[in-house]
């Protein structure tokens, strides 16, 4: 009797009849625990989440009060600061309302000492205007510029068309932007 060869399965072949699984490649990972089952039931888990809700509408409702405050004091400050912005040039003013008045007072001023009190004065408030960054729009000769000077009306002259010829008032800038335009005449070309 001849010995046939043993076929015994080696454990990853299905026996005849059965579909083989496929081989993994190592070692198969073994498959996660399953979860624990859920403990507390639908009721704890709706208190849970109320008080959650709770804590957050009490934080926003903070947050939004805190804010509110910001948005107040935000405005009380701007306000201020637009009360008392001028506060500053005021100051610096007074001096040459002080020396107006002194002249004023003058009993036995003659012309003389009264003309060189004007011109302190009035280098006292150009002064004050060169600290505030006021400057005067004088514009004789130049072009005539809408955003800067107004014309009251025009002349024939033999100046470019469009030139001021004529400044009736000063007009003056704060850190440049027009504050007043410079009322002028505008030359226009003579009729033939």
């Amino acid at each position: 009797m001849q010995e046939l060869p043993d076929t015994a399965h080696d454990g990853n072949e299905a026996p005849a009849g059965e579909l083989a699984a496929p081989r993994s490649q190592g070692m198969q990972q073994p498959a996660p625990p399953p979860a624990p089952p859920d403990e507390t039931g639908p009721e704890e888990r709706l208190k849970k989440a109320e008080l959650a809700a709770a804590e957050h509408h009490d934080a926003w409702l903070r947050a939004k009060a805190e804010a509110d405050n910001i948005r107040k004091r935000a405005q009380a400050d701007v306000a201020i600061a637009h009360k008392f912005a001028v506060e500053n040039i005021t100051t610096e003013l007074l001096a040459v309302k002080d020396s107006l008045e002194a002249a004023l007072a003058a009993e036995n001023a003659t012309a003389k000492s009264l003309n060189s009190g004007v011109e302190l004065t009035l280098r006292q408030l150009k002064s004050v205007f060169e600290k505030f960054n006021v400057a005067e729009i004088y514009p004789v000769g130049q072009k005539f510029d809408p955003h800067r000077h107004q014309a009251i009306s025009t002349m024939e002259s033999d100046a470019d068309p469009n030139t001021v010829i004529k400044v009736l008032q000063k007009g003056y800038l704060l850190h440049d932007r027009v504050i007043r335009p410079a009322l002028v005449i505008v030359a226009k070309s003579r009729s033939a």
